[in-house]
């Protein structure tokens, strides 16, 4: 029940945000215009990539502070790793941080392609993303330390909080201040500085014992994780390269102002994501804590139900993008043109999407018993099939090739690679856990949302929103029907209810 209601609250969080965001992104368009986007694009790329400096350290606090709950950890060993991170993170977040603020005139003049915004403005915003950056990677290792405690209902009020913050009240400020790039980034700096404040005071909070001033610093307790977290580190890199790599490329392959194009359909895209990650963000530490405890079964019918709850999410989500693509961008921004040029690449990054949400279920188990090695192998392989895939189809068809290629590997690495990590960590799983629990929601959502593709859609803007979403909620109720999980939750409901009559 406390799973389900963290589940609830986290999703509850994402959705009202990724309306937020949906609401808010054709907004910044209007006020900052297209090739200022493109920075604000970039921006969310180089963001993920800056994250691979924290090693694997904050999933290993994460995890270490889920093994404290299960008692495998001490109140001390857990206080000391924390502290020889935190002063590890200020070192590196600070050279990085300097890299980048130094190199900013290279990028604006040599890797960015602007024409109408003025390189003394691009190099400023590139220097406050950096800023930008290395605040929220110390934030991250407190949010990472407050999953761990699994406190993930405040976790998403708070998220609810400051993401409300960093997507709406800019608007009003960027109307007050002026609709400018470097506006934009000054405004995000302020907040995630307020934010990794806030997260600070709530992980020590949460942390028993003696707070940071009484607890002695030490670079010894990071070493006791080392082998985790090179690991978990390794894995990143290889994982980030496989999932941005693209992105990264682009925006040097393309204008500013076509690359805010492509970044708007990935944003739209990544919708798939931020509705499955409520789950998979909950999941995590209790599969931790489960296999602390050695409890086999509960992990294997958490981790089932879970993949289903995931598979409704993504797959219906992403075949209505897939599907009605067009119309999707359409309703959103009121463009037809932009919704034209943007459809192919939308349509293709959300099926991948939901291909990379469950396909990343293996990894979560491996996660949980400390065994990364072989996800590192399996995702290293899809990078060396990716890069070559993602230079030929880049140059031959631009950002639609790319989503393409995107696709390719995601379905490559949920069909081929899944297999091998299950017969690893969970022998005898993997093929009941895809006929049963993956292809009868996925093969469900995509035909009703075909299907729905072939009625006559309305002219009137509002008219195809109201119809759009008629159409989601038929696709969610039909891939729902492909869930045992659901049915079968379904039939205790008709039961509870005919009991009480």
């Amino acid at each position: 029940m406390r799973v389900q209601g963290s589940v609830a609250a986290t999703l509850a969080s994402r959705i009202y945000l990724a309306v937020l965001g949906l609401v808010m992104l054709p907004v910044y368009l209007q006020q900052i215009g297209m090739e200022a986007f493109g920075l604000v694009g970039l921006f969310f790329v180089l963001q993920v990539w800056f994250q691979l400096l924290d090693a694997g350290l904050t999933q290993t606090l994460s995890r270490e502070a889920a093994r404290h709950r299960a008692g495998a950890l001490s109140a001390t060993d857990l206080r000391l790793l924390l502290r020889a991170l935190e002063g590890l993170f200020l070192v590196v977040a600070a050279v990085a941080c300097t890299a980048i603020y130094l190199g900013a005139d290279e990028i604006a003049h040599r890797w960015l392609r602007h024409e109408q915004l003025s390189p003394v403005v691009v190099e400023r915003s590139v220097q406050l993303m950096a800023m930008c950056m290395a605040v929220r990677l110390l934030g991250e290792l407190y949010r990472g330390a407050i999953a761990g405690f699994e406190q993930l209902r405040w976790l998403a009020g708070f998220n609810a909080v400051f993401g409300t913050l960093r997507l709406g009240l800019v608007v009003p400020f960027l109307a007050w201040a002026g609709g400018t790039p470097t506006r934009f980034f000054e405004f995000q700096l302020a907040v995630l500085v307020l934010e990794a404040l806030a997260l600070t005071v709530k992980a020590y909070q949460l942390l028993p014992g003696r707070g940071p001033a009484r607890t002695p610093w030490r670079l010894a307790p990071i070493r006791g994780v080392l082998v985790f977290s090179t690991v978990m580190s390794l894995a990143s890199i290889v994982w980030v390269t496989l999932s941005q790599v693209d992105k990264l490329m682009l925006s040097g392959l393309l204008s500013l102002a076509d690359y805010g194009t492509f970044s708007l359909a990935v944003t739209a895209a990544a919708g798939v994501l931020l509705l499955t990650g409520a789950i998979s963000d909950t999941v995590v530490p209790r599969l931790t804590h489960l296999h602390a405890q050695a409890a086999r079964t509960e992990l294997l019918d958490l981790y089932r139900h879970a993949t289903q709850g995931v598979g409704v999410a993504a797959w219906s989500v992403a075949c209505v993008m897939a599907f009605h693509a067009q119309t999707v961008l359409w309703v959103w921004t009121g463009d037809t043109t932009l919704a034209t040029q943007a459809a192919p690449i939308l349509g293709l990054y959300a099926l991948g999407n939901a291909a990379l949400a469950i396909g990343a279920f293996p990894f979560y188990l491996q996660f949980a018993a400390g065994r990364l090695r072989l996800h590192l192998l399996g995702t290293a392989l899809m990078v060396l099939v990716l890069l070559p895939s993602l230079v030929w189809a880049t140059a031959s068809h631009g950002a639609a090739g790319a989503a393409a290629v995107w696709l390719g590997v995601n379905l490559l690495y949920l069909l081929l690679w899944a297999p091998v990590a299950h017969a690893r960590v969970m022998p005898g799983l993997h093929a009941s856990w895809l006929v049963r629990d993956v292809l009868p929601i996925a093969a469900l959502a995509a035909i009703t949302a075909a299907l729905c593709s072939w009625l006559p859609w309305p002219q009137d803007r509002g008219a195809a929103a109201v119809t759009l979403m008629g159409t989601t909620a038929l696709v969610l109720a039909a891939s729902a029907g492909g869930s045992s999980w659901v049915r079968a939750r379904m039939r205790r409901s008709r039961n509870s209810a005919s009991t009480l009559r």
